[in-house]
Order: structure tokens, then C-alpha cells, then sequence
């Protein structure tokens, strides 16, 4: 008797195998996919009620006579028909079944028939009531308990009855074993590409998502590029250059130009942050420091208004959301420099008399750090070949692999280096050393600069060579 059991569990076993490859099959196929996605359509349900309803006949086929019945694993289709792809699936592959063991005959014709047929409704109604596939550990249990509906409905609806029994004894074992087997093989399967394609789903919405993402940053840091001078401007006595490079697609980093009368004003700033926050801020500091840049306001009092107008329209005392800021008014004529230091890095001044580097002074706090500050404004006068050197922290606190600081002694050397140059030819070494500096490293903060290079005054050449 065991040996019976373990014999025909084994032949059902062997049938399994092959519909688990057909199954592998049929999985990967665009119908199976098109109809997992929700996207049934009558060409794509006709076919797999074929292939299902045809692994219905193959569990008929390659079953094992016993007494006149079928012992057989043709449920195995329409039920996961049924549940992997709905009831009209379900359904029409159970039909098909039904159809051919019906045609087989036997006393256990009608109530197989009846069971297959049951199998992809019943498969079909639980795929609705989920709205999906409804796992692996649900769809091996229900496969196991329908095998034992069928075996009731067996014994329930053959005659003679002690006939039923006798099948029944001989059939539950294998049929259970196999059926359960063959689903949790399935139900794996399925499983595997329902995980697929939804990885592939969150793989293509972000892409996608990215992509959106990438072409408004590209947007963004195009209006932010406008916001920067188109033109560096031309001012008699003076060699200008200026850069900005963002470490992100946007930045915070902003310098600008304004020229009023005889004097250029012009302002060097670094908001704290990177990326579009820190870009928004900027465009909101740069609005407000040209609107507080009125002609009768002296350097101390528009750095007043700016912070005020800053906390008052984005709450930045709040926010932990600042700008450091340099403020300067150049006279052409007299050569002329009033200024204010809103806590931005101190700019560099080489005097061409003494040969010597000297920092100029921080005059108040960051914009934006709290309300009612107050700023002090300096004034000195710029004599021929004097360089001005303004920049942002993201030069200073460039580091290279082994992380360490360019550091404000490096840039001191750079500039010291280059004095002889034109404006631009002092900013390409700076670059050029800073470069080689962080070679490898990749860039962690917006660096940003401003170059002024006093030329020699014709009209003192000339009472020069008068008085000689």
C-alpha cells in the first residue's frame, strides 16, 4: 500500500515538473504580463485560457488509473488560472479541462468535471476579492484544501460509493502532495515576477522622476545663471574678473555688479546650504540687497535694511537659513573704497607699495541671523597696482584627499604669486592651484570670486615725469 502511495506520488510529481517549465514559460510571455498589470484584454485572456486549460488536460493525461478513476494533478491549471489571472482565465481553462476528463468517462466523471470546473471559478473569485495574486503561502493552502474538496465531492457524487472510497484512499496522499507541490512551485514563479515587475515599476518611476528632476535643476540653474552679470564691467583705472562654479547644478553662492554715477558698487555673498534651497535664498538675498541699495544709503545702513527685509520675508532667525555678505562702494575718480563685512570671509588686499597681504575686517554678522543688527562700514583708498581679492569659503575650505583645508595661507601664496598678471591671469592661478590642490577630491561648496587689480594712474605718470 505505501509503496502504491509513494509510486504514484512520484509519477504525479514527474508531471508537475514538466508544467512547472511550461510554467516558466508562460510567465515571462507579454500576455501573462500584459494581464498581471491589469491590462486583460480578449486576445490575451484566449491565450492563456489555452495554455491553462491545456495543462489541465496534460494533469488528465499523464494521470494514473486506479479502479476506473483518474488519480491527477488537472486542477493545478485552472487554479492558478484562476488565481494568478481572474475568473474569465480561471474559468475557461476549468471548462476545457472539465470538457476533456468528462470525455475520458468513468464513475468519477461528473464529480471530476464539476471539481475542475470549480477549481478556476473558485481561483477566479479569490483573485477578485484581493484584487491580485494572493501569495505563496495563501495559494499552497488553498490548493491543498481544494484537493480535499475534492476528494469530498468524489466521494459525495460517485457511485458506488465503496468504489469512491476505495479511489478516495488511494488518490488523497499523491493528489495532495502533487497539487500542493506543483502550487508552491507556481505560486513562487509568480511571486518572482509580480516582484519583478513592480522593482521594475519603482525603477522606472523614479528614472523617470529623476529625469524630471534633472531637467528642472537644469532650468533652475539656467535662471540662476541669469541673475549673475552678463558683463564684467568696464571701469577706467581698474582690471575686473569674476567666476562663480556651483557644486551642485545650482548653487548659493552670488556676486553682483551695479554702477552708479562714478561708483561701482558691488557685492560678494555665500548663502549657507547648497542645492535649490540654498539657490532660492540667494535670489531672494540678491532682490532685497539691490532693493536696499538706494543712492543716499550709506554701505553700514543698506546692510541694515537687507537684514531686516531678509528675517521679515523668510523668517531666516528662524529658518537656520543665513547669508554672509560683502558690501563695497568703488569711487573711479578718487580710487575710493567704503565698505561692509556682513560676516562673509574677509577679502584679501595686496598692497603694491609694501608688497604685503592684508585681510580686510568683518564689520557685523551674517544677513539673516537675527533682527535689529547693526553694521559698521571701513574706507580706504586703492592705490595703483593693489589687487582685491574677494571670495567665498568654498575656496578656503576646498579639501583635497587626505582632507585637509586649501586654507586662507595657500590662497595668500596663490595671489602672491600672480600679483604681476592681469586680473583674469591671477583668477586662472588661483583655480589652477586650487585644482591641483583637491585633484581626485570631488567639490563639496560653491566657490565663487572677484578679482580687482588697481592699473597705474596716467594723470600721476605724468606729474611723474614732469617733475623729473
Amino acid at each position: 500500500m505505501l509503496g502504491t502511495l509513494i509510486s504514484n506520488s512520484l509519477v504525479l510529481l514527474q508531471a508537475v515538473s514538466v508544467i512547472v517549465v511550461a510554467a516558466l514559460l508562460i510567465s515571462r510571455s507579454r500576455y501573462f504580463a500584459e494581464v498581471m498589470d491589469g491590462r486583460a484584454t480578449w486576445k490575451n485572456q484566449l491565450i492563456l485560457v489555452l495554455f491553462f486549460g491545456m495543462v489541465s488536460i496534460y494533469g488528465s493525461v499523464i494521470g494514473i488509473n486506479v479502479f476506473g478513476a483518474i488519480i491527477n494533478v488537472r486542477d493545478l491549471g485552472p487554479l492558478v488560472g484562476g488565481l494568478a489571472c481572474g475568473p474569465v482565465v480561471g474559468l475557461g481553462a476549468g471548462l476545457i479541462g472539465a470538457a476533456f476528463r468528462f470525455s475520458e468517462g468513468g464513475f468519477t466523471a461528473l464529480a471530476c468535471s464539476i471539481v475542475v470546473t470549480l477549481a478556476g471559478l473558485l481561483g477566479g473569485i479569490v483573485y477578485l476579492r484581493k484584487s491580485k495574486f494572493p501569495g505563496v503561502v495563501f495559494s499552497v493552502i488553498f490548493a491543498v484544501l481544494f484537493e480535499l474538496l475534492h476528494m469530498a465531492l468524489t466521494l459525495a457524487i460517485s457511485r458506488p460509493f465503496d468504489l469512491a472510497r476505495d479511489v478516495v484512499a488511494q488518490a488523497i496522499g499523491p493528489m495532495v502532495l502533487a497539487n500542493g507541490a506543483g502550487m508552491l512551485i507556481f505560486a513562487f514563479i509568480i511571486a518572482n515576477v509580480v516582484t519583478h515587475r513592480e522593482t521594475k515599476r519603482e525603477r522606472d518611476s523614479y528614472q523617470l522622476e529623476l529625469q524630471i528632476k534633472q531637467a528642472e535643476m537644469v532650468v533652475a540653474a539656467d535662471i540662476q545663471k541669469s541673475f549673475l552679470p552678463k558683463n564684467i564691467p568696464s571701469l577706467e583705472g581698474f582690471d575686473i574678473a569674476a567666476t562663480t562654479i556651483p557644486a551642485r547644478e545650482v548653487g548659493g553662492d552670488f556676486y553682483d555688479f551695479t554702477e552708479q554715477d562714478d561708483n561701482l558698487q558691488f557685492v560678494i555673498a555665500d548663502v549657507s546650504g547648497k542645492g535649490v534651497p540654498a539657490a532660492l535664498f540667494m535670489a531672494l538675498s540678491r532682490i532685497i540687497v539691490r532693493a536696499c541699495a538706494a543712492p543716499q544709503r550709506r554701505a553700514s545702513e543698506r546692510l541694515k535694511c537687507a537684514n531686516k527685509m531678509i528675517v521679515d520675508d523668510s523668517g531666516s532667525a528662524t529658518s537656520g537659513m543665513f547669508v554672509t555678505l560683502f558690501f563695497a562702494m568703488l569711487n573711479q575718480m578718487n580710487r575710493n573704497l567704503v565698505y561692509a563685512n556682513a560676516g562673509h570671509n574677509p577679502p584679501l588686499l595686496f598692497r603694491a607699495a609694501s608688497s604685503s597681504i592684508v585681510a580686510m575686517d568683518v564689520t557685523g554678522v551674517a544677513l539673516g541671523m537675527m533682527a535689529d543688527m547693526e553694521y559698521e562700514q571701513r574706507e580706504l583708498v586703492l592705490e595703483s597696482g593693489d589687487i582685491l581679492l574677494l571670495y567665498t569659503d568654498g575656496i578656503v575650505e576646498a579639501m583635497n584627499g587626505k582632507e585637509e583645508f586649501f586654507g586662507e595661507k595657500r590662497l595668500r601664496s596663490s595671489l602672491a604669486s600672480a600679483t604681476e598678471l592681469s586680473a583674469q591671469g591671477i583668477l586662472d592661478i588661483i583655480l589652477r592651484d586650487l585644482r591641483q590642490f583637491t585633484v581626485g577630491a570631488e567639490q563639496s561648496d560653491d566657490i565663487t570670486a572677484i578679482v580687482f587689480k588697481v592699473e597705474d594712474d596716467p594723470a600721476a605718470e605724468t606729474n611723474k615725469t614732469i617733475f623729473e
